[in-house]
């Protein structure tokens, strides 16, 4: 860890007095252990500042300094300005940094590849998804570390782990109490995630489907047609699963309820070509209930809605992310992708193109699902490069790292 260096001047004057000359000699040797121990321990400072960033201090001061980390000439971080508080600044974190707090990686088996620790450990991973081949018990590899640890539990044919919820959206929508089934479930995800080191639920779905059989009724993930229904229930959900410490995510905005049974985009491009009024009507109105309930993550579609946006799916649009759920709706918790690797987004390139993207439109977490180490990293990179280049507006980019610190800092663990 690096520190300012004091200041320049004339060399004060000797003091000849033996007891002071022996005083000055050790504070000689403090300064020098204290020097050593400060390097020995630099490679992992970063890891655990990271730990206690989020609160309502500056992200400036909330550094994360360490192997290839802040302190270097090339890191880009930027000089700690003094301040009137008693508690010493720590120095800002690197561009490196800054990237990896918005980029959510993924590993193949049950161990996590070394690469990937040692990017956790530089402060540069702000969190990691899992499936159900990455966690064979409670002894979850990764639960210790200060990161958002989450998966797709929604219930019914969506599970990445056994147990809670078992029924599907669809079976508590036709339940005979359905508001205390999805209080049920949403309890019962958050105890189960919590239960393996888990803090992140990506459910519940808010889809409001159309007809029987289609895209999200198919496997059981829409609550109902009704868009009261949805909104009732899934505010139901994510209240009891938050009260377990879980964050939820409400997905896919504006909505897939639209979407016939073959336009899946996880695999091809889709369009739903909504007016805006069914939109805002009917497939947004469960957010507004999401909103009021305190949900803290909302996951973008990747349909292309051309009401809101005919060129770019929603994702990648600064009109859907920024005007549609930030000012029109009011949200002001954390955003995240859908699966970076998917087909809908074939036409946009390469994982660093699609990062870049996606941060651009405002996106704050980029979800790399493809259980390759490396796709995050390349994510990273990219992010790094366009925060370092002005490709990506530098406010914004540090407005998004304050929402997704602020997000891990008030879970528990």
């Amino acid at each position: 860890m690096t520190t300012p260096a004091g200041p320049r001047g004339a060399e004060p004057a000797r003091d000849r007095s033996p007891a002071r000359a022996g005083r000055h000699r050790l504070r000689t040797v403090l300064a020098v252990i204290v020097a050593v121990c400060a390097a020995a321990v630099a490679g992992v400072a970063g890891f655990s500042l990271l730990r206690s960033a989020g609160s309502s201090q500056s992200i400036a001061h909330h550094a994360a300094a360490g192997s290839g980390a802040a302190g270097s000439a090339g890191s880009g971080s930027a000089a700690v300005k003094p301040t009137n508080s008693s508690k010493p600044a720590r120095p800002a974190l690197s561009p490196a940094q800054l990237a990896g707090q918005r980029v959510i990686y993924s590993y193949g088996g049950l161990t996590p590849p070394t690469r990937l620790l040692r990017w956790i450990r530089a402060g540069q991973v702000a969190g990691v998804i899992f499936f159900g081949g990455n966690i064979a018990s409670p002894h979850n590899p990764l639960r210790h570390y200060p990161l958002l640890l989450m998966t797709d539990q929604e219930g019914g044919l969506v599970r990445r782990l056994p147990g809670a919820p078992e029924l599907s959206e669809r079976e508590i929508g036709a339940a005979l109490h359905p508001a205390a089934a999805a209080k049920n479930a949403g309890r019962g995800a958050g105890r189960n995630l919590a239960g393996v080191g888990l803090d992140v639920n990506l459910a519940p779905v808010l889809d409001v489907y159309r007809t029987p059989g289609d895209f999200d009724d198919q496997f059981g993930r829409s609550y109902s047609t009704s868009a009261r229904q949805v909104a009732h229930l899934g505010a139901d959900f994510i209240g009891a699963q938050q009260a377990t410490g879980v964050a939820a995510t409400a997905k896919h905005f504006p909505g897939l309820g639209a979407a016939a049974t073959a336009q899946n985009t996880d695999e091809q491009p889709v369009t739903l070509d909504v007016p805006l009024s069914v939109l805002r009507g009917t497939d947004e109105y469960p957010y507004q209930a999401a909103i009021r309930a305190g949900v803290k993550l909302v996951m973008v579609s990747w349909a292309v809605y051309p009401a809101l946006d005919p060129r770019r799916p929603a994702g990648l649009s600064a009109r859907v992310v920024g005007g549609e759920l930030r000012q029109w709706l009011g949200f002001t918790g954390v955003t995240i992708t859908d699966a970076l690797e998917a087909g809908a987004l074939q036409a946009y390139g390469t994982t660093w193109h699609r990062a870049t993207l996606a941060a651009g439109a405002g996106m704050d977490l980029i979800l790399c699902s493809a259980q390759q180490a490396a796709q995050g990293n390349q994510a990273r990179i990219a992010l790094a490069e366009g925060y370092q280049r002005g490709k990506l507006n530098q406010a914004a980019f540090r407005a998004a790292v304050q929402r997704v610190l602020a997000l891990r800092s008030g879970l528990p663990g």
